[in-house]
């Protein structure tokens, strides 16, 4: 590819559909995850980033190096990373005397960190420890949170946000029953956040519906909230902005119930009942008498008229 003028020229197809890919679009790409470890790095974080990894095959990059940064003091390196593999999706593995085994989840937003919260490992089973059957890669998963706190604390609320980013997968048209094979269970208690994986088994049950066991396939991974680092509301706002493209178009005086059915209202003027036309018969024909009655005049009078 050249640069000219602040304009990136490709000289190939291949750099055109790489650079066609990172253009704004409408319906956004699905969202990249970039997974790294720091200077120090214990074995129990660099065993959680490879089972968390192959939760996320085939949205993630695996860094095997390791990088010194500290994102918290000093996020520049991060920002570099996500534009190079344009990830805007990250997670950070270090471990310290200070902060053993930590673990930073995070999203970016116009390739600038949106949102970081640290979360400390302080039990952790991982996939090779549970001898089950694993799901097929690229699993999209079913995500559970159960906790008050997921509703009333403004960091769990966000943190709820940032991992349903995190393990959503792509945005499909349709479901299959048979693909709903995989289940991410997060329970927040006691200020602690408790991640399950679970294998969705479909039973025969004697009718049409299955009857449904999960089996718990790992990794397994017992957090505490350490430090976060959350966006402004006005920032947050701005990233929440949908262009108008994707937004529908508001038709007017129509509405949907909760069961989807459409309803549509009509205005229309007060009739006047009176100059209503109606069916001409002739057993509906006004008389004479009714007439003259109607009008408030006799006979005689209108002969008056008439002479004069």
């Amino acid at each position: 590819m050249k640069q000219l003028g602040g304009v990136v020229k490709p000289k190939t197809r291949r750099s055109k559909r790489f650079l066609q890919n990172k253009e704004p679009k409408l319906t956004e790409n699905v969202k990249n995850t970039m997974i790294m470890k720091g200077g120090n790095s214990s074995e129990t974080v660099t065993q959680a980033l490879k089972d968390l990894y192959a939760l996320k095959k085939p949205n993630a990059v695996l860094y095997k190096k390791k990088n010194i940064m500290r994102p918290f003091e000093d996020s520049t390196s991060l920002e570099f990373f996500s534009k190079k593999s344009d990830c805007s999706l990250f997670l950070f593995g270090s471990h310290n005397k200070k902060r053993p085994n930590n673990l930073i989840f995070g999203r970016m937003f116009d390739f600038h960190v949106l949102d970081m919260i640290e979360l400390g490992i302080e039990k952790f089973t991982s996939l090779k420890e549970v001898k089950n059957v694993k799901c097929a890669e690229g699993t999209k998963p079913m995500l559970v949170f159960s906790g008050e706190l997921f509703d009333t604390d403004k960091e769990y609320t966000r943190l709820r946000s940032v991992l349903t980013d995190f393990f959503r997968g792509p945005t499909v048209p349709a479901v299959r029953l048979a693909g709903l094979d995989h289940v991410l269970h997060f329970t927040a208690l006691d200020g602690k956040i408790y991640l399950r994986s679970y294998r969705v088994l479909l039973k025969k049950s004697g009718c049409r519906t299955p009857r449904i066991e999960l089996e718990e396939m790992g990794p397994s991974l017992d957090l505490v909230l350490r430090r976060t680092h959350l966006a402004s509301d006005d920032l947050y706002k701005t990233a929440l902005r949908q262009p108008k493209g994707v937004k529908p178009k508001k038709k007017k005086n129509i509405s949907h119930d909760a069961f989807g059915t459409k309803y549509g209202r009509l205005h229309m003027q007060k009739q006047d009942l009176d100059k209503l036309q109606t069916r001409k018969m002739k057993g509906l024909r006004k008389r004479k008498r009714d007439v003259t009655a109607e009008s408030g005049e006799t006979s005689s009078q209108k002969k008056s008229k008439a002479k004069k």
